[in-house]
């Protein structure tokens, strides 16, 4: 075999055509060995003999795409002082843009021996662990632009590829859970008539099963356990792990932009599937140790901000360029618009503080690709001080877990937050106007993969994690629920009306929002997941999207049912379509009137040049007055009415033209009565009902109520209703 010298870069494998670049970075290793596999389990070796600023390099002339290889790596094994290389272990390539097979759990994938953490472990992983693969990297994307939806015009649905698409009944068995099921008419056709900009997929990024879930018979569903940053995950694939995952996921999202949808990924650069030093030997902990990876006082063990026993060492040269590198890959050349960054507050910790003025931030802020695209942050970990809402640079737009908390509060009647939910309802301008920021920075959701499901939200107060067999130990005990009287399911009429309600509140509301929303995949039905908050290990029903029409296998049951939302008594985990038609009505009234997506924060007076003499925004009680600070601050206060002037929308349009709307009035009624609210005098003579969360017919076409200045409309309790004034 004959073997160049090649380039220290890109790293990575390199196909150019002819044959493949291999580089990889290493200051730990003595020698290092490129190990080309063929598919009997036999290994050709290739020493790395040429070292450029620690990068291992050569060119080796016939190496095509698809073939797998890894590396050994030789030097010291010295956990004591950090150093954890071991030439028994084969490790992945950390900048490999795909990765064969999955890991056979044993002890051959650790570097230590069990029972024994301080032996060294040399039984050889190579055929127990994954494989890096070489991939070609041409593809015809023809003529696919990023759709560059502006935040205002943004509707974000966070999904998970398998859990969207394993149940959809119109799919090709071979199809679902897969990246070629996204790109399928029938998951399409639901988002553009949903009215989504953006599919946020949860982490495909190459992930690993963790070892001990592995052994419970259970699987790491959600992915938030990265081994590959460059790869996408393997088993989302339904043409191949030899590279074919690279171009199924390619033609997904070039199918999605056709389709005017954003492809936005959940990334997870906090952290690696290989532990703490318990945990085992698969890339970079054999490769460098200390150069990836935070390290104690004590250089055996790992910091850990992250809950999951290692955090990335984010002052290292290194790490901070596989994360550029890896982020301008997957827009360069996978075309992605944007990233949420899962725990993005440890990628704030140079040192120990969360510092907003970290070289993580400085890069991309100055990135002429990264810094163009969405960049939404998970602001919080689990370290000292991780609670960072509102607190990103400018750039960075941020999970608002304020707004989900008073959204959450409000609908099940906690007292005293009418004024903290008037701020997240008007854009948070107390998180995100003192430093540049606008209400869109503000990525407003109350439910996410991460705990109760909507329909769960409003139908249990204590979690129901059995399944994941951990004595009901895990998951979020502080949940802000209400079961609206009952545990669980129930066939009480009034228990499911009330559910009902509740849930099309929390949508309108969500909808009705300043700043970004953002859907969780299957509330707009009403999926259920049996009261389980942590459904991070449950790869099967329980967390898959039940589909209209689908039963439990996943095939079509040939009908559909409306269930609870509608008070219907069918089985209330069946997909609620009534539910999913108030959905679709609220996205649309929402991108139909720019009063609800402004671009500014309000100025609670009358803006100037608009020649209207009403303020932008007004707050009213029930009985139509102006509400006082003795209003905001009564413990029994949940009611209220807001006024949104669509002749008073301070930013022009993109011509610099005056923007102009009609006017609304939002009228909340939180409590567990029915209130008459009386429609304010001097904002408009008369109105028309358009949306009443307790008659959801009401937005059905056709149907108009009017309404005159001075009128008292009745709102039964717990119950939300729009006005609307012609502009």
């Amino acid at each position: 075999m004959q073997v160049w010298p090649g380039e220290a870069y890109p790293l990575g494998a390199t196909y150019d055509g002819a044959g493949t670049n291999f580089a990889v970075f290493t200051e730990a290793a003595d020698r290092v060995e490129l190990c080309l596999l063929d598919d009997d389990g036999s290994e050709t070796s290739v020493e790395l003999r040429e070292s450029d600023a620690f990068v291992r390099h050569a060119y080796v002339p016939g190496v095509m795409p698809g073939r797998r290889y890894g590396y050994r790596v030789h030097g010291p094994y010295a956990p004591e002082r950090g150093l954890r290389c071991n030439s028994a272990k084969l490790l992945l390539d950390p900048y490999a843009r795909a990765i064969s097979g999955a890991v056979r759990w044993g002890e051959e994938v650790y570097g230590y021996h069990f029972g024994q953490p301080e032996r060294r472990n040399d039984l050889d992983s190579a055929p127990h662990t994954m494989t890096s693969v070489v991939v070609n990297p041409y593809f015809d994307w023809g003529d696919d632009r990023l759709p560059r939806t502006e935040y205002h015009h943004t509707v974000i649905y966070e999904a998970h590829v398998k859990g969207l698409t394993m149940r959809h009944p119109a799919l090709p068995k071979e199809l679902r859970g897969t990246y070629a099921a996204l790109a399928h008419p029938a998951v399409l056709e639901h988002l553009v008539t949903l009215g989504v900009t953006a599919l946020e997929l949860m982490p495909v990024h190459q992930f690993v099963n963790d070892h001990r879930l592995a052994d419970m018979g259970l699987g790491n569903y959600w992915g938030y356990n990265t081994i590959g940053f460059f790869a996408p995950h393997n088993a989302y694939a339904s043409w191949g792990d030899r590279g074919q995952q690279v171009l199924e996921f390619k033609s997904a999202v070039k199918a999605l932009h056709e389709a005017g949808i954003e492809v936005i990924l959940d990334v997870v650069y906090n952290h690696t599937a290989e532990g703490n030093h318990l945990g085992p030997t698969l890339s970079l902990k054999g490769l460098d140790n200390p150069s990836y990876y935070r390290l104690t006082d004590d250089r055996r063990y790992y910091m850990d901000t992250t809950g999951t026993g290692n955090s990335l060492l984010m002052r290292s040269p290194h790490v901070l360029q596989m994360i550029m590198d890896s982020l301008r890959y997957w827009v360069t050349e996978m075309h992605v618009d944007g990233f949420r960054f899962d725990l993005a507050a440890t990628l704030a910790r140079q040192f120990h503080e969360v510092d907003r003025l970290s070289s993580f931030f400085d890069l991309v802020q100055q990135d002429p690709v990264v810094s163009q695209v969405k960049l939404i942050a998970e602001p919080w970990d689990l370290g000292e001080g991780g609670y960072q809402v509102g607190n990103f640079p400018p750039l960075w737009t941020e999970w608002n877990g304020k707004y989900r908390d008073t959204v959450r509060d409000l609908w099940r009647g906690e007292q005293r937050t009418l004024a903290e939910f008037a701020s997240r309802l008007t854009g948070s301008s107390d998180l995100y106007q003192n430093d540049g920021r606008r209400p869109l920075a503000s990525i407003n959701f109350v439910t996410c993969h991460d705990g109760f499901t909507l329909r769960d939200l409003v139908s249990y107060e204590h979690k129901r994690n059995e399944a994941n067999g951990e004595d009901n130990r895990d998951g979020e005990n502080h949940n802000r629920t209400w079961n609206c009287g009952a545990e669980g399911e129930s066939d009480d009429p009034r228990v499911r009306a009330l559910r009902g309600r509740q849930m099309r509140n929390i949508i309108a509301t969500l909808l009705l929002s300043q700043g970004v929303p953002m859907i969780s995949h299957g509330d707009e039905f009403g999926r259920t997941q049996r009261g389980n908050n942590n459904a991070y290990c449950q790869d099967n029903e329980l967390a898959w999207v039940a589909w209209p029409g689908a039963d439990d296998d996943g095939d079509d049951s040939g009908g559909s049912s409306s269930g609870s939302g509608s008070g219907s008594g069918s089985d209330e985990g069946a997909a609620d379509t009534d539910l999913l038609e108030f959905t679709r009505a609220m996205v649309w009234l929402r991108k139909d009137h720019p009063v609800f997506r402004r671009r500014r924060f309000f100025h609670g007076r009358p803006v100037e040049g608009t020649h209207d003499e009403l303020s932008d925004i007004a707050w009213f009680t029930p009985e139509g007055t102006e509400m006082t600070q003795r209003d905001w601050t009564s413990a029994r206060a949940s009611a209220l009415t807001v006024f949104l002037n669509g002749n008073a929308i301070s930013e022009p349009g993109p011509r610099g033209e005056r923007v102009l709307d009609d006017s609304f009035l939002l009228m909340f009624n939180a409590s567990p009565k029915a209130l008459d609210f009386v429609v304010p005098l001097d904002h408009g003579r008369q109105w028309e009902l358009v949306v009443d969360t307790a008659r959801p017919e009401v937005m059905a076409e056709g149907t108009v109520t009017k309404v005159k200045a001075g009128d008292r409309l009745t709102l039964t309790d717990r119950s939300l209703a729009v006005l609307r004034r012609p502009a």
